[in-house]
């Protein structure tokens, strides 16, 4: 007995805000959410054309949309080795990945908190915290790029008279605002790395130090990958960006109604922004904005509202199906400690650190 007590290891335990348990809470909050819409969906008036395009979804299409999520998220995970750690294995990708997925499913903040997952995971496998904020600034950078990028182009493309015409509010407006965005995200290594902070310095002068060394590191760090051309890196955004945008197209086909895809493309990354509201899941918040915008662009309503609720429940449920077995899986491997396949960082000239300038 006393042999064996010496070969067992203390169990990891998640922190407090990712724990199963209130990970848990969080869904049960965003599936009540949920029903509350599908309630609304079913039961209110004047929604009857609603509760018709979904009674008679094309249900072909409805799976074409799902492997299109997954498609997206399989890009999500090949982005995130090259630029997290590229000494771990695939399937350690794979596990953290849709881990993130899944708990960005649950929380708002634009998958902030799938990164708080990933970052936790990094942290327990040795690499340093500053790194860490570094490659997470980097790697959400460059994930909501392509957004921007894309909405510049499509943005001037129909200002200048390509696809539905549309006022230039509507056109040039987000295309200069994209534009300003990325040129802010540029300049941002410009301002300088700044001073590290002093023994005696107090948590609050602390803490805005390390974000500014995260967000201009990361920043630059952002740059560089994309200079250096790593091709996973830019495919997995390119990726993530339209097979997401590709499900909500797939939704409006499976009621039946054609939207042009400059509009879905526009109206995306606008409805997208509700997902920065503080609310479970982004419900209510992403779901709103799609539809408004979607709907001031000029897409049909009720078949607006019935593609979004199917892309919402694609959203939260694949993510959530696929990443709790991943994390299942993620959770026993770091209670292993001689497990080869986990992020591996030396406590010397790491082999997974990215050229600084």
């Amino acid at each position: 007995m006393e042999g064996r007590a010496n070969v067992e290891q203390p169990q990891i335990e998640l922190p407090d805000e990712l724990s199963t348990r209130r990970l848990v809470r969080r869904a049960l909050w965003v599936v009540a959410l949920l029903v509350v819409i599908g309630l609304i969906a079913a039961l209110a008036p004047g929604l009857g054309k609603v509760r018709d395009l979904l009674a008679n979804a094309n249900p072909a299409w409805l799976a074409v949309a799902v492997v299109l999520e997954a498609l997206s998220g399989v890009s999500y995970v090949a982005m995130f080795r090259p630029v997290f750690c590229a000494s771990t294995s695939w399937r350690t990708s794979w596990e953290i990945g849709w881990s993130e997925l899944a708990v960005g499913s649950l929380l708002p903040a634009s998958g902030a908190g799938g990164l708080a997952l990933g970052a936790w995971i990094l942290s327990r496998a040795g690499m340093p915290a500053d790194q860490i904020a570094r490659r997470s600034v980097a790697f959400f950078l460059i994930k909501s790029s392509v957004n921007f990028v894309a909405v510049a182009v499509i943005g001037t493309l129909m200002a200048l008279g390509v696809g539905p015409e549309k006022s230039l509010l509507l056109t040039a407006l987000p295309a200069a605002l994209s534009l300003v965005t990325i040129a802010v995200v540029l300049l941002l290594p410009r301002i300088g790395h700044g001073s590290d902070a002093d023994p005696d310095d107090g948590r609050v002068r602390k803490a805005v130090l390390a974000v500014r060394h995260a967000v201009v590191d990361g920043a630059r760090e952002a740059v560089e990958i994309l200079r250096r051309g790593e091709a996973l890196v830019i495919a997995g955004a390119i990726g993530y960006w339209a097979f997401d945008n590709a499900v909500l197209w797939a939704t409006f086909h499976a009621f039946g109604t054609t939207v042009p895809l400059t509009v879905i493309l526009m109206g995306y990354l606008i409805g997208q922004l509700g997902g920065l509201l503080p609310i479970p899941g982004g419900v209510g918040g992403i779901d709103g904005g799609l539809i408004g915008t979607l709907i001031v662009y000029g897409a049909p309503a009720a078949a607006t509202a019935a593609a979004v609720l199917a892309y919402r429940v694609i959203l939260f449920w694949l993510p959530l199906i696929v990443g709790g077995i991943a994390f299942a899986s993620l959770r026993k491997g770091l209670n292993q400690p001689d497990r080869p396949d986990l992020c591996w960082v030396p406590a010397t000239a790491p082999t997974v650190s990215l050229p600084q300038r």
